[in-house]
């Protein structure tokens, strides 16, 4: 988690990022059982944003880090609590790709997807903090839908779109509850 104030009061939601992001790190092999008791039991007490941040700074990837979906035909779906790389190559033909950021471990403030779809559908589930700039995007016959941009200055997580879309759709939605 990266926060950019780490004075700030923790919120429930940011000790559940936390507690994914441990419990990713742990399934990856990054953390031992004890280890992840350990850095659980201090994100469960955590008062301030800093202290979270401490626990997983060492569990970062680096800027590196890339998601690369390559399909044709079929579905493609990245949902539950998944640590949000900086970049993903998006390159699929026929295909529906769903990006679910409601769990995601969200751990920089910008995620860049380079976009090559062509006769698909690419769906975005965001919350409430989750601001998506589709202004890179070239488009061939193809539809956008997108929520009105949040007001807020400082979003969680700014999602970039850039690339071309050929008769396929954007679309943005919220989580059901």
């Amino acid at each position: 988690m990266v926060e950019k104030r780490p004075e700030l009061r923790a919120s429930h939601a940011d000790r559940d990022r936390v507690v994914d992001a441990l419990r990713v790190a742990a399934g990856d092999g990054r953390l031992d059982a004890e280890e992840l008791d350990a850095r659980l039991e201090r994100a469960l007490a955590a008062r301030t944003v800093g202290e979270l941040a401490g626990l997983t700074d060492d569990l970062v990837r680096t800027a590196d880090d890339v998601i690369v979906i390559e399909q044709h035909g079929g579905t493609y779906v990245k949902e539950g609590p998944w640590r949000v790389p900086a970049r993903i190559e998006l390159r699929t033909q026929m295909c529906r790709v769903t990006l679910d950021f409601t769990r995601a471990v969200i751990t920089a403030d910008v995620l860049r997807v380079n976009t090559e779809m062509v006769h698909g559908k690419l769906r975005i589930i965001g919350s409430p903090g989750i601001v998506i700039d589709a202004d890179g995007l070239t488009r061939t016959y193809a539809k956008v839908k997108l929520r009105a941009k949040d007001a807020t200055a400082d979003p969680l997580l700014r999602i970039e779109l850039a690339g071309t879309l050929v008769h396929a759709k954007l679309i943005e939605q919220r989580p059901r509850r």
